[in-house]
């Protein structure tokens, strides 16, 4: 049996090799520009990074961390404004948490597909990179004045709760439509109602996904400046707050009051609570990493 003979013409290489070496050559000049914005965005981070380091590591102690805001520079420290970014994120994790896991699991599982829902998942796509100062006026708006809340805790929660409530729900939906449809088939297959496959099979597998996007929307409110500025939070504090009607202030705010000083010790101290913001960042992020790997082992 004889085979046709598939053999390219030499005519025809030779028109296919300019285009070729054509598409080869961009591949390269594409493949360039990408490693060098990589390259340049790392330097940059690293160049931050070790100036802060290098910066306030020397200012770096006990007394940081325990004294309140001061006028001088030797008895400044981050008591009142660590204690209120605690309590920002008391009010902020399960309000937005509770509300955007839910919001996710009604438009995925429940919410009908017609124009409406379509047009809603829309604007909370939108939603999530409006900008954060938007948030501050709508929480000065509806909490402070509205409701007589005042610039106070639960104020400054509920207002950092709108501004990464878009990003959980994203996130949240996104992970929920990853599980395979197969498992919730199964399940109403063994006599389970729609809530006990939602309850019990969806969102748990669902789970590491969620709590990624959770803990990075909240990484993104611990450090927001504006909103909380907006809605009325004191530079200055003598006092952690007691209650959720307190007054209060919260490390961006502190931060961004330091480098505000013409006195070289303020911008030192700074960049000392720039360190310590980010290792709380990072503790948060190992947390999440740790709660997503114990899940994704179990299902």
């Amino acid at each position: 049996m004889k085979f046709a003979n598939t053999t390219v013409p030499q005519e025809v290489q030779k028109e296919n090799s300019p285009q070729l070496s054509k598409r080869q050559i961009w591949n390269k000049v594409f493949k360039g520009v990408c490693f060098t914005a990589t390259a340049f965005s790392i330097a940059m981070l690293l160049i931050l990074l070790v100036r802060i380091v290098t910066q306030g590591a020397g200012f770096l102690d006990w007394g940081l961390l325990t004294n309140f805001a001061s006028r001088n520079a030797e008895d400044a420290g981050l008591l009142a404004a660590l204690a209120g970014t605690i309590w920002l994120m008391l009010v902020t994790a399960p309000v937005s948490f509770i509300l955007g896991v839910g919001t996710a699991v009604y438009l995925e599982e429940y919410a009908p597909r017609n124009k409406f829902t379509n047009l809603l998942q829309t604007n909370i796509s939108n939603l999530a990179g409006v900008p954060s100062v938007v948030f501050g006026l709508l929480g000065l708006t509806i909490f402070n004045r509205l409701m007589g809340m005042g610039a106070s805790v639960i104020a400054g929660g509920l207002t950092l709760s709108l501004l990464v409530l878009p990003i959980i729900v994203v996130a949240s939906r996104e992970a929920i439509s990853a599980v395979p449809t197969d498992v919730k088939h199964a399940s109403y297959a063994m006599g389970a109602t729609k809530w006990q496959t939602i309850f019990r099979i969806v969102v748990p597998t669902a789970l590491p996904g969620v709590l990624t996007g959770t803990i990075l929307a909240l990484s993104r409110a611990i450090g927001e400046t504006a909103p909380i500025l907006v809605l009325g939070a004191l530079t200055y504090v003598a006092s952690t707050p007691s209650n959720l009607f307190s007054n209060f202030t919260a490390m961006p705010v502190q931060i961004y009051n330091w480098t505000g000083r013409p006195q070289q010790e303020f911008q030192d101290i700074a960049a000392a609570g720039i360190i310590i913001l980010l290792l709380m960042l990072l503790v948060m992020n190992s947390i999440a990493v740790f709660i997503r790997s114990k899940f994704q082992k179990r299902f």
